[in-house]
């Protein structure tokens, strides 16, 4: 296993369940991220050291590293991120080669992604858009219900409902773009209609308000750009602030699925020598 190294493009809160599982599995993880991270579930997601440099996320450290520091960073146990939206890196042949690397495409576009122009072990990816044999080598169901984690060596994933899991009230979007400021953090408790951040523009000031009573589960970073229709929030009806620190059921199931993938991608390539 030792021989392999895992590249998982995106660092949001899924991407970091399955960083999480494989990275416990004994494998070497590295997170490829953008410059300015969307993740929403912040205090869950190892794209979190983009911003502040280190993150430590249910016992494993992330680092934002360079190129040259990933090596340094796995030997010292850690999780290394990247800004590399692009996957640059995976071209780097002092780091990866087709026969050692796994790509994991966890960004969550929800439409096809661009074609991947390398030779890699095993490429999966995670969700809508991606069909196993045409654009990866297998993919992760990511929609929940009995199917949630299943690994597809043919076809796809269920189709993009565009509806949050659960009540989808607790899904807050940008009514329109500008700049974001927080009122809470994310963990607070919330009153039905309690105002949680502001969105600013040139022209208005427009308030985002908790649907309802519970608890600030995600809010995105102050620093990003905010678009229209942008996801920006997630309030959890359950009201318990602990949770917002755990990584998702959800989460832990599509990571168990990317690392049975990768176990049996393993286990063929063993038989073959």
């Amino acid at each position: 296993m030792q021989n392999k190294l895992i590249v998982i493009r995106g660092g949001g809160d899924l991407a970091s369940g399955v960083a999480l599982r494989l990275r416990r599995a004994g494998f070497p993880v590295v997170i490829l991220e953008l410059e300015k991270p969307l993740a929403v579930r912040r205090s869950v997601s190892f794209a979190e050291a983009v911003y502040q440099g280190a993150f430590e996320l249910e016992g494993i450290v992330a680092r934002l590293v360079s190129a040259d520091q990933i090596m340094v960073a796995l030997e010292r146990g850690e999780l290394p991120v990247l800004i590399d939206p692009l996957g640059a890196m995976l071209k780097n042949q002092f780091i990866t080669s087709p026969r050692s690397t796994i790509v994991i495409d966890a960004r969550l576009l929800k439409a096809a992604p661009e074609k991947l122009d390398i030779k890699v072990a095993l490429h999966i990816g995670l969700g809508p858009g991606f069909i196993a044999k045409e654009n990866c080598d297998a993919v992760i169901e990511t929609q929940r219900g009995h199917t949630l984690g299943r690994v597809y060596w043919q076809g796809a994933a269920n189709a993009n409902s565009g509806l949050a899991d659960g009540d989808p009230r607790r899904a807050l979007h940008a009514p329109h773009g500008g700049t974001l400021s927080a009122y809470v953090e994310i963990g607070a408790r919330l009153e039905e209609n309690q105002p949680i951040a502001e969105i600013k523009d040139s022209e208005r000031v427009t308030l985002i308000a908790s649907p309802f009573a519970g608890v600030l589960r995600g809010l995105i970073h102050p620093s990003v750009q905010i678009q229209p229709k942008m996801k920006i929030g997630d309030v959890d009806a359950r009201n318990d602030p602990a949770l917002c620190a755990l990584i998702s059921d959800k989460a832990l199931a599509i990571g168990g699925g990317a690392l049975e993938a990768v176990m049996s991608s393993l286990q063929q390539e063993e038989a073959l020598f």
